[in-house]
């Protein structure tokens, strides 16, 4: 894939972060954010209709126990018990459908992705971010985006990063350690064979990579292309995505920038817990899951956590942005579309579940994560033309594995790849 040209995809994200630099960056887990997302606060309700979305709308009491009201009112006839194991049986196949029917024309791409998930970017690239060192010459910005960035995030994150790992951390092999596991690990035979043992190993799409990204259910690639076009000029970088969709799959393989030396498509359930990656075991850097789990039936959706968070390796992240409880979708389902609690069915037959942050955090933690990140994320969306308001609720987590334990010798046979 070729380099990049200026104006290039990062030159604007970076124009975006430093120009707002005014503004604070909201990084609170579990309290009402210091300051919105975005810059765009309704303070005059005269004003509603003057943009298309704003940010970090608080909802009165009355509009939350009308929302409760709906959600109860839509939900209380199901759907039949054998048609509910029919779209279970059958979700592929309504995926496939529906992306035969769209192709790579109903969503947009997220080029929205760096700027809420900057941990996508290798520590290289989030560094240029933070010292300014990208140009900013030919900048346009989209002023109907309502996000930004401040070099506030980055520090947030350091804060975090030393308070975890302490100052002294370093990277070993792909992983990262205290100087206190360092010494343990030098000191330790089976340790210092752990890089021979890796190379042992069998060849595997992107096993030369030293930055490793897997995103689940990419559809026709609306992440995945806005990804490459910042990667594809990093060297050591390699992304991983899958669908079990395989029409979504062709979607993104026989799209112009799809190039296999930096990016593997491939098909895969991942409910199916039988079915093995095309990679190891603890090599992911990043999984990004967004508005995928909500897809999946309640009753799977711990599994399919647990089985992701093997993939990432000790200090690697999953950042995941899906439909929080009470959003406009999900009160405008009528009666019927319901198969179990807060979660539907649509008129294509492809399903989706809305969230609370509680659920998202206990999922997350029970296979073994750390939040860093856990948030409710409110709008108020605007259709100018029809002079329609839509309230949209999201939930958006940042949740990391933690650093190997080297307390427990066995344990650290089990997770790295040496005898």
């Amino acid at each position: 894939m070729g380099s990049l040209n200026t104006p290039n995809f990062i030159t604007k994200l970076s124009a975006l972060c430093l120009k707002k630099t005014k503004m604070q960056y909201r990084h609170q887990s579990n309290r009402r954010p210091t300051a919105p997302l975005g810059s765009r606060i309704l303070t005059d309700p005269s004003k509603v209709f003057e943009h298309n979305m704003w940010d970090h709308m608080q909802w009165s009491q009355e509009e939350e126990e009308n929302a409760k009201k709906k959600a109860t009112e839509n939900s209380l006839v199901k759907v039949q018990s054998e048609d509910q194991d029919k779209y279970e049986r059958e979700a592929s196949k309504y995926w496939n459908e529906f992306y035969k029917t769209h192709k790579n024309n109903f969503f947009k791409d997220r080029n929205w992705l760096f700027l809420e998930f900057p941990e996508i970017l290798p520590e290289k690239l989030r560094q240029e971010f933070k010292t300014e060192k990208i140009s900013l010459e030919h900048t346009k910005i989209n002023n109907d985006s309502s996000f930004s960035l401040k070099n506030g995030m980055f520090e947030e994150g350091e804060k975090y990063w030393e308070k975890n790992y302490g100052s002294g951390s370093t990277a070993v092999q792909e992983y990262v350690y205290n100087k206190n596991q360092v010494k343990a690990l030098s000191a330790n035979p089976q340790g210092k064979k752990c890089g021979e043992e890796l190379g042992k190993v069998e060849s595997f799409p992107g096993c030369d990579a030293t930055y490793r990204i897997l995103e689940v259910g990419c559809g026709a690639g609306n992440s995945v292309f806005p990804i490459l076009k910042v990667l594809c000029n990093t060297p050591g970088t390699f992304l991983y995505c899958c669908d079990f969709a395989s029409g979504a799959v062709e979607l993104v393989k026989s799209h112009s920038s799809y190039n296999s030396a930096w990016c593997s498509a491939f098909v895969h359930d991942v409910c199916d817990d039988a079915l093995p990656y095309p990679f190891p075991d603890e090599i992911l850097d990043v999984i990004l899951l967004v508005f995928v789990l909500s897809t999946i039936h309640p009753d799977r959706m711990q599994g399919v956590v647990n089985r992701l968070a093997k993939l990432l390796k000790p200090g690697g992240m999953l950042l995941f942005r899906d439909y929080g409880r009470y959003d406009t979708a999900q009160l405008r389902f009528k009666e019927g579309r319901c198969l179990s609690e807060n979660f539907y069915v649509r008129g294509d037959g492809t399903r989706v579940y809305f969230f609370t942050k509680d659920e998202v955090w206990n999922m997350f933690t029970l296979a073994g994560l750390t939040e860093v990140q856990n948030l409710v994320d409110r709008r108020l969306q605007v259709n100018r033309k029809k002079k329609v308001k839509m309230q949209r609720v999201w939930i958006q987590s940042k949740f990391q594995k933690p650093l190997l334990s080297l307390h427990n010798p066995e344990e650290s046979t089990k997770r790295h790849p040496c005898k």
